[in-house]
């Protein structure tokens, strides 16, 4: 089956949104990234623990650019570190969980947007759903005809969310991004002003509410 190469930053954007990469950090001299020696519990999504001796008992999750970034005291110990790994991150998912848009919704939201932009599409997905995806916004696979569309713009609002499954339902019919794709692309009215929502995408993930928990006594 193919994948079509879709809705990349770059290529819709024409280089104009900076690519998606985790942040440098930025003091060593405060903030450092350490390594774990315990073994932890397998099929954790990706994460990062980061220490600062600036914290005295305040730990926070948030996920950004698709990695879980766990803040703590540089002086945990490490056993307390391994313990409160799985729990920061419990706790990020279900905040993402009762947030986050269910596939059913993204289903209805084609079939609005085909009956409205794209009366004269015979095409339809066999599936569309939520997926992380941390270089595109969302895919379609011409094979099967299944549509995946970034969880990273899981509370993104919904014309933001609606233009990138709009470009994905043009994908049923036109696999490149030629004149004719474009054409179907300028019949979303608010294409113009979701696009530069997407351009500022990860000022908005910076600005995503943290999971604060306090260390116990």
């Amino acid at each position: 089956m193919k994948s079509v190469d879709n809705f990349q930053q770059i290529s819709l954007f024409d280089d104009s949104l900076t690519p998606v990469i985790s942040e440098p950090i930025k003091s060593q001299k405060f903030v450092r990234t350490v390594a774990r020696t315990k073994p932890l519990p397998e099929n954790l999504p990706e994460f990062r623990v980061i220490r600062s001796t600036r914290r005295k008992r305040s730990i926070s999750a948030l996920r950004q650019n698709g990695i879980i970034k766990i803040h703590i005291p540089d002086r945990m110990s490490r056993k307390a570190e391994a313990e409160i790994i799985p729990e920061m991150i419990e706790i990020v998912l279900r905040r993402e969980a009762k947030n986050r848009s269910s596939d059913m919704m993204l289903a209805k939201m084609a079939e609005e947007l085909i009956e409205r932009y794209l009366p004269d599409f015979h095409e339809r997905p066999s599936s569309i759903s939520w997926r992380n995806m941390r270089e595109r916004w969302g895919s379609c696979t011409t094979g099967d005809q299944t549509i995946r569309i970034s969880f990273r713009l899981n509370g993104a609002p919904d014309y933001v969310i609606g233009c990138v499954l709009f470009h994905e339902l043009i994908h049923l019919r036109v696999p490149g991004h030629g004149a004719d794709f474009q054409a179907y692309l300028d019949r979303y009215l608010a294409k113009d002003r979701a696009e530069a929502f997407l351009e500022g995408f990860e000022a908005g993930l910076s600005a995503t509410p943290e999971a604060i928990l306090h260390e116990q006594s």
